[in-house]
């Protein structure tokens, strides 16, 4: 366990939570890891500070990067977005973009695996699969996304006090959220065409949680029973992807702590629209879970591996 900053401290002190579990390794700075003594590497650090790394880090190496620093193909894209040119284009060629139920056997021979952001996971496991059946037009995609404060990490930033956050909503990155090409690269790969989306994501006044509500417009004849019949058979054994009863609305408390996604099709009042919702926690499932659970196809060990837990409720 790495941590530059909190070198020399013990995990237990940074997350009490940790306090039962023995024998967890004291942290130590990146330069003085033994990296010839692991197997794989699961880097959790901020956008723009993980190609440098990775570079350096011995070939035989399997790594999972839960930054966005490997997740876009195009490197000019990325400094588009990012404000900084990629540093690593060879490793890009590499990567192997990580949303695990639509890229599981290219995982499987991975070397490195970019793992999705939380917003891109919740929006394309509904949306791929309707694309690549053709039920739905590639234009006027709607998305508005709401995420619990977590999604911005333990950072002190007034934005996330408590009397900044609480008992209110607030929109942000309008227009040019980050996640916005990583949403639009998956859904043109789905698609073999360019597929623009209007996204907007909100804070909202809750620890963790992510739910992604999407206003799609239906091709020609499809119905939004089209839709739910089409996500059945795409998901229906998949472990940690679920598609709920018909009418069942997906709610943030139901996938609360656990790797799970939950989703449901509406038929909207407007005729030849539909309205799908999505949720996932934003931590698990939308980062540190579907980590773990790439890693596991990686490493060749059960894909649910250390994920078989319950939502935790209320």
């Amino acid at each position: 366990m790495t941590a530059d900053r909190n070198a020399g401290k013990s995990i237990e002190s940074l997350f009490p939570h940790f306090i039962t579990q023995k024998d967890l390794p004291i942290l130590v700075s990146s330069n003085d890891a033994i990296f010839s003594d692991v197997d794989a590497v699961l880097c959790c650090l901020p956008h723009g500070t993980t190609q440098e790394i990775i570079k350096a880090l011995p070939k035989g190496l399997k790594i999972v990067d839960l930054s966005a620093d490997f997740r876009l193909r195009d490197t000019s894209e990325y400094e588009e977005w990012y404000g900084q040119p990629h540093r690593a284009p060879d490793l890009q060629e590499e990567a192997i973009y990580g949303l695990t139920e639509i890229f599981r056997e290219e995982i499987k021979n991975a070397r490195l695996v970019a793992n999705p952001g939380c917003y891109p996971t919740s929006i394309q496991l509904p949306l791929v699969p309707l694309i690549k059946s053709k039920l739905i037009e590639y234009k006027n995609i709607i998305i508005d996304s709401k995420s619990g404060a977590s999604g911005a990490g333990r950072g002190a930033k007034v934005a996330n006090l408590y009397t900044e956050l609480t008992e209110g909503i607030m929109s942000y990155g309008v227009t040019r959220h980050r996640h916005v090409p990583e949403i639009e690269q998956g859904l043109s790969h789905a698609a073999h065409s360019k597929v623009t989306v209007s996204f907007t994501p909100h804070l909202m006044p809750m620890s963790r949680g992510m739910q992604s509500t999407i206003y799609v417009e239906m091709a020609p004849g499809v119905t939004a029973e089209d839709l739910y019949q089409q996500l059945k058979v795409s998901y229906e054994d998949e472990e940690f992807v679920k598609l709920l009863e018909k009418g069942v609305v997906p709610r943030t408390h139901d996938v609360r702590g656990s790797n799970y996604c939950y989703m449901n099709v509406f038929p909207d009042r407007i005729s030849g629209r539909a309205i799908i919702i999505s949720v996932i926690d934003n931590l698990v499932k939308g980062a540190s879970g579907q980590a773990l659970q790439n890693l596991n196809i990686m490493m060749g060990f059960p894909e649910n591996t250390g994920l078989g837990y319950l939502p935790l409720f209320p």
